[in-house]
């Protein structure tokens, strides 16, 4: 495996149920966060998002798991996962398994339905004892509602709680049961609850593309394991999935995001919500990486996607996936085309590979690793004083507007994560952009500054 999912020390509680019960409402009340998207569509969810939840000075991992629709496969343990569905409800099956506890949502307006019986049915079968499964009750607005939440008795799993997960009515009185339950089973490893922060070193990677390039299958490589599900459909992966990983004691955050077609901006739906949240996700990487399939010819899509990622100032990698699929591979001929059609990302990496053979992913999280220091690089003024002078005796500063050739009277960094500059001329002088470009270059020769956006500004 090249990179080990972290470990969490966190008791797991796994929210199970029919489609449109409330599963994602529920896991976003408890969480505290928007973080899965919530939609009348049946099958909206289909990987699992995993948050965290505090409470009584203890904290637990919450996990949605998708919507079920081939109920005869959740029941059998033994066949193979093909279709989209079937890995979902695979994926499903395996963290009900190994959950700790388990919420059973039945929605109460709808009442007790067949399908609620089927799943109470499968789920008596999956697992080896009753006593870590708890009956939630949802949509029960009104003492009058709640009456009605008696019906589910008849499942077989004791006293419903009856909640409501959109105004969040009896969901302390929920999670009072939670904790008292993982404290009965000893599930807490630790005395005080882990806080849901970010380390200040962590570095935030996200994968973009367009649909159906391998995104999905990058990750899934990296990680040695299938934490999101892999299909053929665009659009499969619709919430953005993150893992922390631990590589050559670093923490890196990976996000897996939905892909993003040639017309997103005229998206509808969930697929709108779905991009929305990816560039979400981008404002708060550090590092993005592009996958491409390499078989196909670059879009105006890619080219906006690249747009997007040096708006927002942050470092690049481009990685042509598939690369095994090509008969003549001529990286040379292929880099050139690339750089001809992304003329503005020429100081971006471009990493040829194989994310379903996982080929060169150790070379890529090396690069990570070299990309994050460089962004988090600092120049004593020094060095940049000699720096400024090698690079002015190569070439002197070129004019702007006017006549007068401008004079640059200092050099100083001014921020980093990414490299910030200031270039201190005359009141009455102009710098030429292209000199801009020129100091830029020099610094990503001089520091190794690759993949990185560097920004100079000017004081006068």
């Amino acid at each position: 495996m090249l990179a080990k999912k972290l470990k969490s020390k966190l008791p797991t509680v796994v929210i199970f149920g029919r489609a449109n019960v409330g599963k994602s409402t529920l896991f976003n009340t408890l969480t505290e966060k928007k973080h899965a998207i919530v939609s009348a569509i049946p099958g909206t969810t289909r990987d699992a998002n995993i948050g965290q939840v505090d409470w009584q000075r203890k904290s637990f991992q919450l996990i949605d798991t998708g919507g079920f629709l081939d109920l005869a496969f959740l029941a059998n343990k033994k066949q193979a996962a093909a279709t989209i569905d079937e890995k979902v409800q695979k994926q499903a099956r395996d963290f009900l398994t190994r959950a700790d506890l388990i919420f059973f949502v039945v929605d109460n307006k709808d009442g007790l339905l067949a399908q609620d019986k089927q799943m109470s049915s499968i789920l008596k079968k999956i697992l080896p004892t009753r006593d870590k499964v708890i009956l939630v009750a949802n949509k029960v607005d009104t003492n009058r509602e709640a009456n009605d939440a008696s019906q589910f008795y008849q499942l077989g799993w004791g006293e419903p709680q009856a909640i409501s997960a959109t105004t969040g009515a009896n969901t302390g009185d929920l999670l009072d049961v939670v904790v008292k339950q993982l404290i009965k089973q000893k599930a807490f490893k630790q005395k005080e609850a882990v806080e849901d922060e970010e380390p200040a070193d962590l570095i935030k990677v996200c994968i973009l593309g367009k649909p159906n390039v391998g995104k999905s299958s990058l990750l899934n490589g990296i990680l040695g394991y299938e934490r999101v599900i892999v299909s053929p459909i665009p659009h499969t992966t619709r919430e953005p999935q993150d893992t922390i990983i631990d590589y050559k004691e670093h923490k890196i955050k990976l996000v897996d995001t939905a892909g993003i077609n040639r017309k997103w901006k005229d998206a509808r739906g969930i697929e709108k919500m779905g991009i929305a949240k990816s560039l979400e996700v981008l404002d708060k990487a550090e590092i993005a990486l592009l996958v491409l399939d390499i078989n196909e010819p670059l879009t105006k899509q890619e080219t906006k996607l690249v747009e997007e990622i040096f708006d927002r100032r942050k470092s690049l990698i481009i990685l042509a996936n598939k690369w095994d699929l090509i008969d003549k591979r001529d990286t040379k001929e292929y880099t050139q085309d690339i750089y001809r059609r992304l003329p503005f990302a020429q100081f971006a990496p471009i990493i040829f590979l194989s994310a379903k053979n996982r080929t060169k992913l150790d070379h890529l999280m090396d690069l990570i690793l070299t990309i994050a220091a460089n962004r988090r690089l600092e120049i004593g003024q020094k060095e940049l004083d000699r720096f400024i002078k090698t690079c002015i005796a190569k070439h002197k500063p070129t004019k702007g507007k006017g006549t007068r050739y401008p004079r640059l009277y200092y050099f100083s960094q001014t921020g980093t994560n990414p490299p910030e500059f200031m270039a201190r001329i005359g009141a009455a002088e102009n710098l030429a952009e292209s000199y801009l470009g020129f100091l830029a270059n020099r610094l990503r020769e001089t520091y190794n500054l690759v993949g990185t956006p560097i920004k100079i500004w000017i004081k006068k």
